[in-house]
């Protein structure tokens, strides 16, 4: 089976698998890409809704790789989707896809080269330059804040 992302619906990927997506994404298509969904959601797409237990512990795999930011309430839930129904998750975002590595979901990208190794993210304070291995809104030490860095 293939969790499909709004960009398979953008990008109007195509497989002869079974294919099943998370309600959210509807809401983010507009034009030609919301009919393909509709037209795939009428010809058997499965509609799933994660449960709220498997929804967090994406965020807390989010959280750990420093990806939680950087996701969509859509794309934590379709990253649960992917992991419950045990399927290939159809994406091109990056983070969804290093957050799916850490789950050991397996990713099919579309429109773009795929990530070549899982990340674990760190985070380095504006004003003093202090680094961090957990996400934070604002410095502790000097209340400046934080951007994400590679830890490469």
């Amino acid at each position: 089976m293939h969790v499909l992302d709004s960009s398979a619906f953008i990008h109007e990927y195509h497989t002869d698998e079974q294919t099943a997506s998370v309600p959210l994404v509807r809401e983010e298509l507009e034009g030609e890409s919301a009919y393909r969904f509709d037209a795939l959601e009428g010809s058997g797409m499965h509609m799933h809704i994660p449960d709220e237990e498997t929804v967090e512990r994406v965020e807390r795999a989010a959280r750990e790789t420093g990806d939680f930011a950087e996701l969509s309430r859509t794309d934590i839930r379709l990253l649960a989707a992917a992991f419950e129904l045990d399927a290939r998750l159809v994406t091109d975002d990056y983070a969804m896809q290093n957050v799916a590595e850490k789950l050991e979901v397996s990713v099919e990208v579309i429109a773009r080269e795929g990530i070549d190794e899982q990340r674990d993210w760190t985070f380095q304070c504006q004003g003093c330059g202090r680094e961090f291995e957990d996400e934070r809104e604002r410095c502790p030490v000097c209340g400046s804040e934080l951007s994400r860095k590679n830890p490469a």
